[in-house]
């Protein structure tokens, strides 16, 4: 049976045995920070890393988030995900909880919102290896999140990844 281009070989195998060596966390917890700008409401996103990721467009952004670890809390992990992702430290703060999300896969993301000005579109976080090209035996590094951007809401639900629309909806209705 071929394995996926986006998991190495030794990792596979312990994922199919059930062993979780890569499975998805199920509870994650991210930053939207948003700005007004021009009389339009617009969102910071992250563009997802990675070769899958790389020549994708629509539905290929993201809320910069990631796995909640033990002992901490979700605005915690929040701030720690966004620094590592992005290289940009926020100040922590009251950011208010905009909700929890139930993504396709299970996973429940909760969501922070951090009204901000500017932020860099260039940034330097995480990177992951995955072996790549596809049976190649080479691992080669990625960014988790290769660039970010600004985005007003009708076209941030053109860039986000489906699952994620409803954090969205939830913000424009707190600004209608």
């Amino acid at each position: 049976m071929s394995q996926p281009a986006w998991v190495s070989r030794g990792s596979c195998e312990r994922v199919r045995e059930g062993k979780g060596a890569m499975s998805q966390p199920q509870r994650s917890a991210g930053i939207l920070p948003h700005r007004a700008r021009d009389g339009w409401l617009e969102v910071y996103l992250g563009h997802m890393g990675g070769p899958f990721w790389s020549r994708k467009d629509a539905a290929a952004w993201s809320v910069i988030k990631g796995a909640i670890e033990d002992g901490e809390t979700e605005l915690q992990a929040a701030l720690r995900e966004f620094s590592e992702e992005t290289g940009l430290a926020l100040a922590p703060a009251d950011y208010p909880r905009l909700g929890e999300f139930r993504q396709p896969s299970g996973k429940r993301i909760t969501v922070f919102i951090a009204e901000l000005g500017d932020l860099p579109t260039t940034i330097s976080g995480n990177a992951f290896e995955v072996e790549w090209p596809p049976r190649s035996e080479r691992l080669q590094s990625f960014p988790e999140i290769d660039r970010a951007g600004w985005f007003d809401l009708d076209i941030a639900r053109e860039k986000l990844v489906r699952g994620q629309l409803p954090i969205i909806d939830a913000l424009e209705h707190l600004n209608p």
